[in-house]
């Protein structure tokens, strides 16, 4: 009796199995919205509250994506941000290079990868555009392994790239210097790790993968993940997806 009870629990847990994660946009433009900020920056809290607004909008991950990217160049002004990578300032750098600019600020928003400077007065997310830009679907069965499907309008074939990034949302930290001193601020949406990997031909589209790590700086929060498909080469988007993940980073 034991043993059959042992044999049926076996066969329970066999079958009970989580399902896998799986993010997929529309055909429709999903807009990814790019929020460059800091710990340092006196001018960077409003911003990331209306960021963090965003959580209960009810356009989140199907009509906009965002990404709060703490830049590190304010770190030598008395305050270290956590959450910041010399990755992230870069990534900036390059959209001011692509724009031929020669300025880079906090706070700063790109959407779709232009400068969005209407932020302050805009009342819930960014709505997704009227572009087709065909479909973006991310699947992964531990949490870690991520497989990316694209399949652009008319399978119109050329190298893409797919990026993604793991963030987290509901930390706070209390800032003792600085120009945010004796702050104590609320960062959603925030990026913890940053990959890009090359997209590949196939029968129905183009595919790859790539390695996310679940506890990137040992941060605790509600994590999520934003990810996005762009020509290879290039900053702006085409198709950008994500969504919450599981309290434990695994299905």
């Amino acid at each position: 009796m034991n043993i059959h009870i042992f044999l049926v629990a076996l066969m329970t847990g066999a079958v009970v199995q989580a399902a896998p994660v799986v993010f997929q946009s529309s055909d429709q433009q999903t807009a990814l919205l790019e929020v460059y900020t800091s710990e340092g920056c006196s001018s960077c809290p409003p911003a990331e509250s209306w960021l963090s607004k965003l959580k209960n909008d009810p356009g989140l991950w199907q009509e906009c994506v965002p990404v709060a990217f703490h830049v590190d160049y304010w770190n030598n002004l008395g305050w270290t941000d956590g959450l910041s990578s010399e990755q992230y300032s870069e990534r900036q750098r390059s959209y001011a290079r692509a724009w031929s600019s020669q300025e880079i600020y906090t706070p700063e928003f790109i959407l779709n990868g232009k400068e969005w400077h209407n932020w302050l007065g805009f009342r819930g997310a960014p709505a997704s555009s009227a572009a087709r830009n065909g479909v973006l679907m991310v699947r992964s069965e531990d949490g870690k392994h991520w497989q990316a499907n694209f399949s652009p309008p008319g399978g119109v074939g050329t190298d893409y790239e797919v990026t993604a990034a793991l963030l987290v949302s509901g930390i706070s930290s209390d800032v003792r210097a600085g120009e945010n001193s004796g702050r104590h601020l609320i960062h959603d949406f925030a990026a913890l790790s940053l990959v890009t990997r090359p997209l590949t031909s196939q029968t129905n589209g183009f595919a790859g993968s790539f390695i996310i790590d679940g506890s990137p700086k040992n941060i605790k929060g509600q994590l999520a993940l934003a990810v996005w498909v762009t020509r290879a080469g290039n900053l702006e988007p085409l198709q950008a997806t994500g969504g919450w993940l599981p309290a434990n980073g695994q299905k």
